[in-house]
């Protein structure tokens, strides 16, 4: 998308395409342990999965995800991305949509969460300590010793008898003998971290991917209401609220079909933000700032500034 200087003609072409392209998707629709992107060394109970593998692997109850020198997005409950870095290994406690529980059994984990049901029991599990997930937010675990980081939202953590509740900008670092106590999260290593990176820039292209299948929704139906979608130009689910608009922990919107036409297009290069909106034809920017923020029109819309949530104008919402 880097190279595409116009964007009234990349929203052309989505249009003059879609229909062509259609609405190819695995043959299932997602459930939480879905495979949704891989990159490098990744294997599933043992088997390597490749490129060609999202949207059709599915990471069950009792099974294992491995990663050597690659990384892994698993789709959880509508909303949530599960993503796994390197040298990290994965294992599925409860797939329910009501109770979803992972287990990190070693190596490191970011959860992004976008929304988050009242109905949701979600919970990641690493090294004795289990952390119940209770606000959207970003989160990151790592294994011996556990670690667990809150960079934006609300959490719980326990460990046998004891538990913390950590809120946005603080962390639990296990030590043996001692009770959990949260203190304050250096931002500036977080900023730093491979991973945090990584998902950073995920969740940029699942921005993308989102107007994409929304685009094809309104133009080809197939609406079934708040859930994953099918993106066919990049071969990979992203989330579709059921109206208005919401935004990730890293500010990048998630728009409705109904809603998407009044979205903005983004690239992001050097720190800044810049987009198009296909409904008033002009561009605008936003410089990226503390962990992330993207800014856009229409009526107070814009993106998070140190990972928060923000809605606006016209049916926004999360």
């Amino acid at each position: 998308m880097k190279g595409l200087r116009n964007r009234g003609g990349w929203a052309a072409f989505i249009l003059l395409t879609v229909s062509a392209i259609g609405t190819a998707k695995p043959t299932s629709m997602p459930v939480p342990g879905t495979v949704n992107y891989v990159e490098g060394q990744v294997s599933l109970n043992g088997q390597n999965l490749s490129v060609k593998s999202p949207g059709s692997t599915l990471l069950e109850a009792g099974q294992v995800l491995e990663t050597g020198q690659g990384r892994a997005e698993l789709l959880l409950t509508p909303g949530v991305f599960f993503r796994v870095g390197d040298n990290s290994e994965v294992r599925m406690v409860s797939p329910g949509l009501a109770d979803t529980r992972v287990e990190l059994v070693k190596g490191s984990a970011m959860l992004e969460v976008t929304l988050l049901s009242k109905a949701n029991d979600l919970s990641v599990a690493a090294d004795g300590m289990t952390t119940r997930i209770e606000k959207e937010g970003l989160y990151d675990f790592r294994a011996a010793p556990p670690e667990v980081r809150v960079l934006d939202g609300k959490a719980t953590v326990y460990e046998g008898n004891d538990h913390v509740t950590l809120k946005k900008g603080h962390e639990v670092v296990f030590a043996s003998g001692l009770p959990l106590k949260a203190q304050g999260l250096d931002k500036n290593a977080v900023n730093s971290d491979p991973l945090y990176r990584w998902s950073a820039l995920r969740s940029e292209y699942e921005a993308q991917a989102n107007v994409d299948a929304a685009q094809i929704v309104v133009v080809n139906g197939g609406w079934y209401g708040a859930g994953w979608y099918w993106d066919p130009y990049l071969s990979y689910y992203s989330y579709l609220p059921g109206d208005g608009f919401l935004y990730s922990p890293f500010g990048w919107g998630f728009y409705s079909p109904g809603f998407v036409w009044r979205s903005p297009f983004y690239y992001h290069s050097h720190g800044r933000g810049w987009g198009h909106s296909p409904q008033t034809g002009h561009y605008f920017n936003g410089r990226a700032n503390g962990f992330a923020s993207h800014s856009a029109p229409m009526g107070g819309m814009h993106g998070g500034s140190g990972g928060g949530f923000h809605g606006g104008g016209g049916g926004g919402h999360r």
